[in-house]
């Protein structure tokens, strides 16, 4: 049995500490929780470190420790210590974060008691930490707590609009200048903008005049750092683990009139230099709303009786809105220098021609529409009634700024013919007119050629 006073000095602290690591040190110590937990408030700091330390070593999957400190009002006593202080230190405050997170792990009993202490006033000073190392542990105890049936209740309260989504922008805002390490943030932002729908409160929320940047810089065409930061998020989250999220069509409409919004403001007379992120709002936003787009239309329901998002986006004009944007666009970079080669200075200019925002705009355009078009005829015969399959086979090329556009390119191609006798039709009538309709594939030495066996179409070296 523990007494209060053999736990009061720092080295007796770090030396339990380093006890509570192991299973068995944490069970020879569950007497030290109840002293402990009645030592916090008249802690001073380096021992309330250290203490808070102890406490989160003792939970840490121990399921007899962690009943034991939700009875003993825990949750509680950790929230008012650590908020007593005059300032909350990363330190202090990511140790508390870490205890509360391992207790809301033993059952959602745990999970209200720990929720009922910080919500909401709690949460919003934690979210004000600005400190990498702060973010995760609180962004684990939101998703945490706000998981399964039992925590939808939880998770509304978050989503509330005057008293969750407030701590939901201070998140986001501190995320997105001091960043974050684990995955936590980005299963809670797909938790609430995904499966919650709730992304186009957020994105609102985050360009309110309490949280817009305008004195550092940041903000660009009504976008800022933190808009962009949301959908690098969220586009992360649907790259990686596609399986795993649930795409509803809200969200994929809302998705695609940012991305609208996004490329009426951007000026596409400037040439960008770098990829994602550029650090300008409007650019990224762009950006990542098409990476956005692109994994939307390849993702599938579980259930094929549902509807995809990509056939909400496509009865929308997708295909049209896209063709248009990349048919904008200057020619790639092969065929530019092709052309300048064969026609020398009477190369006329192409004033009105816009460039690529940041590199990989174009590739991005064109593998939305790739996957568009994947198993879709009635995208193959939109493409080819709205001309645009010369402009697709313009896109199999290297392009500077624009890695594996080729790649991208054929498998539209590919996608665009497959099964589709018009359209194989139309790009053998065009290889065989005079001059060849297709320098951007000629002038390296390359043909369109559909394979007879497979029907696929495939590049071959035309010497």
């Amino acid at each position: 049995m523990w007494r209060a006073e053999e736990i009061e000095d720092e080295e007796t602290l770090t030396a339990l500490l380093e006890a509570a690591r192991t299973r068995e040190g944490r069970a020879a110590l569950s007497d030290a929780l109840s002293d402990t937990l009645c030592l916090l408030p008249a802690s001073p700091v380096p021992l309330l470190l250290l203490r808070l330390r102890l406490v989160r070593n003792l939970l840490a999957g121990d399921s007899n420790n962690q009943r034991t400190f939700v009875l003993l009002s825990g949750p509680a006593a950790v929230v008012s210590s650590v908020l007593a202080l005059p300032s909350l230190t990363p330190d202090v405050a990511r140790a508390a974060l870490q205890a509360l997170g391992n207790a809301a792990l033993s059952g959602d009993q745990n999970r209200e008691a720990v929720w009922d202490a910080l919500f909401p006033g709690a949460l919003r000073e934690f979210a004000r930490v600005w400190d990498a190392g702060v973010v995760d542990p609180l962004c684990m105890v939101l998703d945490t707590c706000c998981s399964g049936e039992a925590g939808r209740g939880r998770l509304q309260e978050l989503c509330h609009e005057d008293m969750g989504l407030p701590i939901l922008v201070q998140l986001v805002t501190t995320a997105s200048r001091v960043g974050h390490k684990e995955e936590w943030m980005e299963w809670l932002l797909v938790k609430i903008c995904v499966e919650e729908e709730m992304f186009e409160t957020l994105f609102a929320a985050l360009g309110s005049a309490d949280g817009a940047e305008h004195s550092d810089g940041e903000s660009g065409n009504g976008f800022t750092a933190k808009h962009a930061f949301l959908l690098g998020t969220l586009s992360k989250c649907l790259t990686e683990r596609p399986e795993e999220v649930i795409v509803s069509n809200s969200f994929a409409l809302h998705v695609l009139n940012v991305q609208k919004y996004a490329a009426e403001t951007v000026d596409f007379t400037c040439r960008g230099s770098s990829s994602l992120p550029t650090g300008c709002p409007g650019i990224d936003v762009l950006g990542y709303s098409l990476l956005l787009l692109k994994d939307i239309c390849a993702w599938e329901p579980a259930s094929s009786q549902s509807e995809a998002p990509v056939d909400s986006l496509l009865q929308t004009g997708l295909v049209k809105h896209l063709l248009k944007y990349l048919g904008d666009l200057e020619l790639p970079s092969t065929i530019r220098k092709a052309m300048a080669k064969e026609q020398g200075d009477q190369q006329p200019a192409l004033a009105s021609a816009k460039v690529c925002p940041y590199n990989g705009y174009r590739r991005d355009i064109v593998a939305i529409i790739a996957n568009c078009l994947h198993g879709r005829k009635q995208v193959q015969d939109e493409v080819r009634q709205l001309n645009g399959i010369m402009l697709l086979l313009q896109q199999c090329v290297i392009d500077e700024g624009n890695a594996y556009l080729r790649e991208w390119g054929l498998l539209a191609v590919k996608n665009l013919l497959e099964g589709n006798e018009e359209n194989q039709k139309e790009v053998s009538e065009l290889q065989m007119q005079e001059p060849i309709l297709t320098p951007e594939i000629a002038d390296i030495g390359l043909r369109v050629e559909i394979d007879k066996k497979t029907g696929h179409p495939k590049l071959v070296n035309s010497s």
